[in-house]
């Protein structure tokens, strides 16, 4: 098919009953479009046939328009191409206009909490979005209901039950666009019911505190220690944000006597722990604990997302909610955005249940351990005064160094030597003390390269202790 006949819309139009003529008023319109950058250089415009046809003018009247804007160098006309905006008069945006020198590459990239993408299922990812394009009624393609799809809901609350001991009826499971939105709904659903003050984790992802903020809590921190949380500095919080089976970034595991004491704070106080289960799935030396949802589903909301385990570009993930507050945070979540992707819900469902998530989470944990296993083995090596901390879990590891380390000194030479790493003051929300640590992410790092990258790493250290 000719190209010039396929249609392409122009927001352009004229007046029959105007000083100027028709082909003027085309002329003068289309000049001004493309000087101030609303028509970019090389951007197509309508065939002459086509733009006849959506003015109800003659083609004559167009052809004559486009020979003078050809002539004057506004546009490009080819016989048989589309006509296009000459770049000889387009506007120059402002990145043309002062170019800037790409930044070279990393050679190794160490930042933590990132999943290897580059093994993302795309076969089986494409077969279960076909499946659910092909399956959607009507009606879904609507907004439906902001909690979410129900085929996926019942599909999150068989597989959470399964893999992570979490008491999820279809009902309480409310369907997000990832954590960050998750945390912010409930934020905002506990704000609206009386919650003054939500205890955070410190050291911690440092975006948190900016959403419960914007949410009118008062974000509290709160230290961790080997054993996880510190439940007796949670004090008179109405609510905790807590990552009882791998803490991010320290690595530790709320150990069982501080998840018996934390169950009877949140009774004791009438309180809500958001667990923030993000990368429980991987781990490597042993079977997983099980959610703190499980043990009290009334005082618990289990958070959880595809970022870690998928990918982050498919923005879904999931709370599981108390019943009491489910109410409040359909209604957040109907402010918000009146609900997830809908289609791809149903492609998230589709492929849970055809197994193909425990399938890949398999072969994903053996490459993940192999890239742990090598990374330790480099520090071993390389810097023998390093201690890792944490279990063998997740995305990342903590590795604290000497007391006399400068770590932010560290990862500027790295950075300098294009080595990329995250260090532990970049996760203080509070003032406590933390020793100098290294957060080393080695899931997205090819095996091969992480001995040679924990090398310059390493020397990045010697040359900030001399």
């Amino acid at each position: 098919m000719d190209e010039t006949s396929q249609p392409v819309e122009l927001l352009l139009s004229i007046r029959r009953d105007g000083p100027e003529t028709l082909g003027s008023q085309i002329e003068d319109q289309l000049r001004v479009a493309i000087r101030d950058g609303s028509l970019r250089a090389g951007a197509q415009v309508p065939s002459t046939r086509d733009l006849a046809r959506q003015l109800g003018v003659s083609r004559r009247v167009v052809v004559d328009a486009y020979g003078q804007l050809a002539a004057e160098g506004y546009l490009l006309l080819r016989q048989g191409a589309r006509p296009q905006v000459s770049a000889a008069r387009a506007a120059t945006a402002p990145s043309e206009a002062s170019p800037t020198t790409p930044a070279r590459p990393p050679r190794y990239d160490f930042r933590p909490s990132v999943p290897d993408v580059s093994d993302f299922p795309r076969s089986s990812w494409l077969r279960s979005l076909r499946q659910a394009l092909g399956a959607i009624a009507d009606l879904d393609l609507g907004y439906g209901d902001p909690l979410g799809v129900e085929e996926l809901r019942i599909a999150l609350s068989d597989y959470l039950g399964r893999v992570r001991g979490v008491v999820a009826d279809p009902g309480r499971v409310i369907v997000t666009s990832g954590y960050t939105q998750g945390l912010a709904l409930v934020a905002y659903a506990l704000a609206a019911n009386g919650a003054r003050r939500i205890a955070i984790e410190d050291p911690t992802n440092p975006e948190q505190t900016e959403i419960v903020a914007r949410a009118g809590l008062e974000a509290v921190a709160v230290g961790v220690d080997d054993e996880g949380l510190r439940v007796s500095e949670l004090g008179d919080a109405d609510a905790v944000v807590v990552t009882p089976a791998h803490q991010h970034p320290t690595g530790v595991v709320l150990s069982g006597e501080r998840r018996t004491a934390l169950l009877g704070w949140l009774r004791e106080r009438e309180a809500i722990a958001i667990e923030d289960d993000y990368d429980a799935e991987y781990r490597y030396d042993r079977a997983a604990v099980g959610a703190l949802q499980g043990l009290d589903p009334d005082r618990v909301v289990y958070a959880g997302s595809s970022s870690k385990t998928l990918a982050p570009a498919l923005r879904i993930g999931w709370l599981v909610a108390p019943a009491a507050l489910v109410d409040a945070i359909r209604a957040e979540k109907l402010l918000a955005d009146r609900g997830t992707a809908r289609i791809e819900q149903l492609a998230l469902a589709d492929f849970i249940k055809r197994g193909d998530l425990d399938r890949y989470l398999r072969r994903m944990r053996v490459r993940y351990r192999a890239r742990r296993d090598a990374l330790v083995a480099a520090i071993e090596e390389e810097l023998p005064e390093a201690t890792i901390r944490g279990v063998a879990a997740g995305l990342h590891a903590t590795v604290e160094l000497p007391a006399s380390a400068d770590e932010r000194a560290i990862q500027a030479e790295a950075e300098r030597r294009r080595v990329l790493i995250a260090v532990m003051s970049e996760a203080r929300i509070g003032d406590a003390a933390l020793p100098p640590a290294l957060l080393l992410g080695y899931a997205h790092t090819p095996e091969p390269s992480i001995a040679p990258g924990v090398r310059e790493i390493a020397a990045a250290v010697r040359a900030c202790d001399s």
